[in-house]
């Protein structure tokens, strides 16, 4: 299998980054290689098929139907990701539709194989119901942020906590490390996609965001973090 092991090859918050080394090599050994193109649907909302997506690379967007018809981003995924563990630890339907950004490399489990590897392997076990549980916290987080903050602060907030789990140091800043369009981000901090061209046009007058197409790299981020009214990141 032509991947690479080394947690450095993920971002440090995601499950491959976590994981000890043997877990991590006995992980990537299990199931299929599945590859996909920019646009492919991974998994379907609604669907009833019960495996597992392991991101091996590329990003993706896992949206859903909300009761007007309309499809809301829900969260973005990245490489060292899992997406479709709850249908296949639950057995109820996709609960969300998982989009690919552009090329990306998984590999496809079996809801059995992955019930079978977290009963006996507890370290990868408890590591996935610690990062199921931080997604949680990240959902409730977006709500309370739409009754406490303006559209400038949650959008500011978003940023950087996707800075903090997905960004990559370059020489001018943190470049965040998903593909996310205007109306995306719109849907996610919950603000009409006019504000948020004026939100991120007043970033980039205050030089602390530097965007390009389906890419923003922070500037500045310590003055983002305090914008954002949240506390520095942990070293």
């Amino acid at each position: 299998m032509d991947v690479p092991i080394g947690s450095e090859e993920w971002p440090a918050r995601s499950l491959l980054g976590v994981l000890s080394l043997p877990a991590r090599m006995e992980l990537l050994g299990l199931g299929t290689e599945a590859r996909f193109n920019a646009g492919d649907v991974l998994l379907r909302e609604g669907w009833d098929d019960r495996h597992v997506l392991l991101l091996l690379s590329g990003s993706v967007k896992v949206t859903a139907t909300v009761e007007n018809g309309e499809t809301s981003l829900l969260a973005v995924r990245a490489g060292g990701d899992t997406v479709g563990e709850m249908a296949a630890m639950d057995g109820a339907p996709r609960s969300a539709t998982v989009t690919a950004c552009g090329p990306l490399t998984a590999r496809k489990l079996p809801a059995d194989v992955l019930r079978e590897l977290l009963l006996n392997r507890p370290e990868i076990s408890i590591t996935l119901t610690g990062i199921i549980a931080n997604r949680l916290r990240w959902a409730n987080r977006r709500r309370l942020d739409f009754r406490g903050y303006p559209a400038k602060v949650r959008l500011a907030r978003l940023l950087v906590e996707l800075a903090d789990c997905y960004g990559a140091d370059r020489a001018d800043g943190v470049e965040i490390g998903c593909s996310l369009t205007q109306p995306d981000l719109a849907t996610m901090v919950g603000a009409a996609e006019t504000t948020i061209h004026k939100v991120l046009s007043e970033l980039r007058k205050d030089v602390l965001l530097k965007t390009g197409y389906r890419t923003a790299t922070i500037l500045d981020l310590p003055r983002l973090t305090r914008l954002a009214d949240l506390s520095p990141p942990q070293p």
